[in-house]
């Protein structure tokens, strides 16, 4: 593990900066009752099925809570997959390495669960106040700590700063919103970016975004996206609705982490759709659990045949619209389908991960909204591997070409395959970089 820069300067505040995060935590402690009874409801309320790690976002641990070597904060799925793939390779080299990952969602934890199962140690992050983090880094004792992509938390970067706790950002993502945002917010942010030891940021925008906060261009690099990586590494799921779909030589549309109103969209894009392909057959695969009932009351409402497979288990003939609502099976049901569209870019949320289909030689289609990985989806659509629609006339047309032409869907998918070859090697930067 690398060695902290940490200075009398990462360590020092200004008047306003000690004002800013003493307003900032007393926030957090203000509404730290309110966020206990909304933790202690939902227990009630769902008992068996509410994960009792959650009491970690308040600092609670039990006895079989570990020290580790090393830290890794991940939000949610996305990243837990990204911090996967590092970690698969730091076990390679240094097998009796000890791992915390951390997360802030149920997804993520699920994700961890499933990526890394008994590798590492999984615990939810708790809340960012000083006292919370602090139990935290006591319990851990980490050697040094590693934020992958986004959330950077003033009160743990200054409790890992005053303990001489090396603490990174990996796979960094900044965009300018997030500049502005920071820039009107400077001093709370500035102790940030002084107290941060390195951040591998995944682009040029991301790397450029940094240094316009004020970050050190010395311990700033652009190491390229891990996302590249990690694509189709992910072992496919033996499931029995995989093993349906496998089976099936109907053409297959499946929407990845949709939100709200994009099952719409691509309902009315069916729609269109089914009169040249009657047998087509829409995957919706909502971002978010707590969803499910929603998208299940709008295909409800709209006329068209559906099934939800936690309630039939079953894919009749008959079916135009099949609701995956379990989590964990997204990259296998990609494998089955012919086209993907990867949600969160109709509506305004970014964008999700255009590698995972593109990994499996699927033609991608994604709405405007694409500035969370905006280079992937550029050089993904110079290649010929994505098309950007804004409608379900857009969604409808793209398809129709696609499922017509099996020689052109062919040669997008494999578009993809060929990006994403040639734009490895951020893992084995990034880890050069931070001297793991």
């Amino acid at each position: 593990m690398s060695q902290s820069h940490q200075s009398h300067t990462a360590l020092s505040l200004s008047f306003s900066e000690r004002m800013a995060l003493l307003a900032y935590s007393c926030l957090f402690y203000l509404i730290l009752p309110v966020l206990f009874l909304h933790w202690l409801f939902n227990k009630v309320l769902r008992k068996a099925d509410f994960d009792q790690k959650r009491l970690s976002r308040f600092a609670f641990y039990n006895n079989e809570l570990r020290p580790c070597d090393l830290m890794i904060h991940c939000v949610s799925v996305g990243e837990t997959a990204v911090a996967a793939t590092l970690v698969k390779q730091l076990l390679e080299r240094q097998p009796q390495l000890k791992i915390t990952l951390t997360t802030t969602t149920p997804t993520g934890a699920k994700n961890v669960s499933n990526l890394l199962a008994e590798k590492v140690q999984h615990i939810y992050l708790p809340f960012d106040t000083g006292w919370l983090m602090s139990r935290l880094l006591n319990r851990l004792k980490p050697k040094c700590v590693l934020i992958v992509e986004v959330e950077l938390w003033p009160n743990l970067i200054r409790q890992c700063t005053k303990r001489g706790i090396p603490i990174s950002v990996i796979n960094a993502r900044m965009t300018k919103n997030s500049v502005k945002s920071y820039l009107k917010l400077s001093p709370l942010v500035q102790p940030m970016m002084r107290g941060l030891e390195k951040v591998s940021a995944q682009s040029q925008r991301d790397y450029d975004n940094y240094l316009a906060l004020g970050f050190p261009e010395d311990r700033l690099i652009n190491a390229g996206n891990i996302k590249f990586e990690l694509a189709a590494t992910e072992t496919p799921v033996t499931h029995p609705l995989v093993e349906l779909l496998n089976q099936s030589t109907r053409p297959i549309l499946i929407a990845g982490s949709t939100h709200e109103p994009e099952e719409k969209v691509l309902l009315d894009a069916v729609k269109i759709l089914a009169k040249d392909f009657p047998q087509i057959l829409l995957i919706l695969v909502p971002r978010h659990p707590q969803r499910f009932d929603k998208v299940a009351e709008i295909l409800n409402t709209s006329k068209i045949s559906f099934s939800r497979w936690s309630h039939t288990n079953e894919l009749p003939s008959s079916t135009s619209v099949l609701l995956v609502d379990e989590m964990g099976l997204l990259m296998s049901l990609y494998a089955c389908a012919d086209i993907a569209f990867v949600g969160g870019s109709i509506a305004d949320r970014g964008g999700h991960n255009a590698l995972e289909p593109a990994s499996l030689e699927l033609p991608v289609i994604m709405g405007p909204n694409q500035y969370n990985n905006p280079e992937i989806c550029k050089i993904l659509l110079e290649n010929g591997n994505l098309r950007k629609v804004a409608d379900a006339a857009d969604i409808a047309q793209q398809c129709q070409l696609w499922f017509r032409d099996e020689a052109l869907r062919q040669t997008a998918g494999q578009a993809g395959t060929t990006v994403i070859a040639q734009n490895r090697g951020a893992l084995s930067n990034t880890i050069a970089f931070l001297g793991l």
